[in-house]
Parts: C-alpha cells; sequence; structure tokens
C-alpha cells in the first residue's frame, strides 16, 4: 500500500497539479493539508473521478486538512483531542483496511509557530503536546498508525541548507525540535530516516528568494509510524519533481510503501 502526504497550498488553485499527480504516482492514500476550502466547497466530484474516497476537515481561507484514499474510509475523526475550544481544522484520521492489515491514517497540518516567543508558538507547542498523547494512545493500542503531513519541524541540522538561517525560527528552536523527538522516542520511526540518512532531502521551498534555483530547502513534512506500521515498511520517497512544474506548491509529496 502507498501512503502519501502533499501539503497543496490551496485545493483551488492547484486541483490541476494534484489531479495529474495522482495520476501518475497513484497513491492509494493520500493525506492533504492547507487545502484552504470548507467542507462544501472542496471540489469531491473531480477527485471521486479519479478513484478516491474523500473525508475532509475544512476551515475557509486557510488550514485543512484531507484524506483521499481508493480504499473505504471507516471510523473517521476530526479535530486533535485535548482541547475542545480549538477550532483549527489541523488534524483528521481514518481506518483503511488493506489485503493484510487495518492502518490507521492520522493526517495533521502542525502549526507554524511564527513569530516566537508569543502565542503563537504556545499554541504550536501545547498542540505538539497534545499530538504526543494521541501518538502514546496510538502506541498503548498497539494500533498500526501512520502519523503524517506537514510537521512544520526542521528536526536536524541535515535537515535545512543552513542551519544559521533558521535559528530564530520557530521551526527549528531547540523546543520545536526537542518536542520533535520527544514524540518520536515514545516509540515510532521517521520513515525517510529509516530508509536514507543523507543530508540535503528536503520537501519545502520558499517561493522567494530563488529557493528552487538555489536548491535551498527544508525538511518538514514527514511520515512517522508505529511498530506494527514500522515492521510493513518497504520504502519511502519524496517527489522532488513536482517542485518543478507550472503553478507548483511550496512542498512536494512524501510516501511511504507498506506491506498492507
Amino acid at each position: 500500500m502507498k501512503i502519501a502526504s502533499f501539503n497543496i497550498n490551496g485545493i483551488k488553485a492547484r486541483l490541476p497539479a494534484l489531479l495529474d499527480w495522482l495520476a501518475e504516482a497513484r497513491p492509494d492514500v493520500a493525506v492533504l493539508q492547507e487545502i484552504k476550502s470548507l467542507d462544501e466547497a472542496f471540489p469531491r466530484s473531480e477527485i471521486e473521478d479519479a478513484g478516491y474516497n474523500i473525508a475532509t476537515h475544512g476551515q475557509k481561507g486557510f488550514n485543512g486538512v484531507t484524506i483521499l484514499s481508493r480504499l473505504p474510509l471507516e471510523d473517521v475523526a476530526r479535530g486533535l483531542p485535548g482541547d475542545d475550544s480549538d477550532d483549527q481544522a489541523r488534524w483528521i484520521e481514518a481506518t483503511v483496511v488493506g489485503e493484510h492489515a487495518a492502518l490507521r491514517i492520522c493526517g495533521l497540518y502542525l502549526p507554524n509557530g511564527n513569530p516566537a516567543p508569543g502565542p503563537k508558538y504556545d499554541y504550536k507547542l501545547a498542540w505538539m503536546e497534545r499530538l504526543q498523547h494521541r501518538a502514546a494512545a496510538l502506541l498503548q493500542a498497539e494500533d498500526a498508525a501512520v502519523i503524517l503531513g506537514d510537521f512544520n519541524v526542521i528536526p536536524q541540522a541535515e535537515d535545512c541548507r543552513d542551519p544559521r538561517d533558521w535559528e530564530a525560527d520557530a521551526l527549528f528552536l531547540p523546543p520545536t525540535r526537542a518536542a520533535f523527538h520527544h514524540l518520536v522516542n515514545l516509540g515510532l520511526t521517521d520513515a525517510l530516516r529509516a530508509t536514507d540518512a543523507s543530508p540535503g532531502i528536503y520537501t519545502f521551498w520558499d517561493f522567494q528568494g530563488g529557493a528552487w534555483q538555489k536548491n535551498n530547502g527544508i525538511r518538514i513534512d514527514h511520515v512517522l509510524l508505529t511498530p506494527q506500521a514500522a515492521d510493513r515498511l518497504t520504502a519511502c520517497g519524496i517527489d522532488k519533481e513536482v517542485r518543478s512544474r507550472e503553478r507548483p506548491s511550496d512542498h512536494v509529496p512524501i510516501w511511504v510503501t507498506l506491506d498492507a
């Protein structure tokens, strides 16, 4: 089973690019972030025509996450547990059943947190603490789960072109990286790093300053696996060439294949 994450940066603006990628990459499950659309305005028919079932958790103008699946989506849940007052659309999960296993798919768009320090950074760290609790519950239940999306976290110095550019940024501040490492150390596997330890693997290039042309990127889109899912990992990759196309997102897809 091929499972992918793609921050589409506006579903209406990038729908042709998304449909082209879906036709080429043919993921069984794709988690999207920053759809920037209410559920009722999501372009369901075009994506359903491409062979996907859809579960959305949308928000007008920003945020918003979606799961697309060639398989039926069961037990869909929206919103990260732990704060009933949080109305930002950043978390969605559902179960898909493959030939060999059921998988819990957890798609996220983690807060950016800038400017830091400040309320937005406090929200980011609080959200990450809630994420740790949800991941711990999945691990406690021994579920085969995939937690993937735009984490807005640069985990290590090798995950950016020049760490000095990011020293004061919420994506790379020590508390951010510590929270991410605490999450992984609960017992999750960083799928990309489990298959390729090379530096210079990026998933995001800013639209400004010729970042793409200079390959001045960062790795902030991640796929984390519970042990029951990690045991089934066969490959992980990034579709870097998508960034060079017409009207691209500033992110590229990251995907895993599992024997599931």
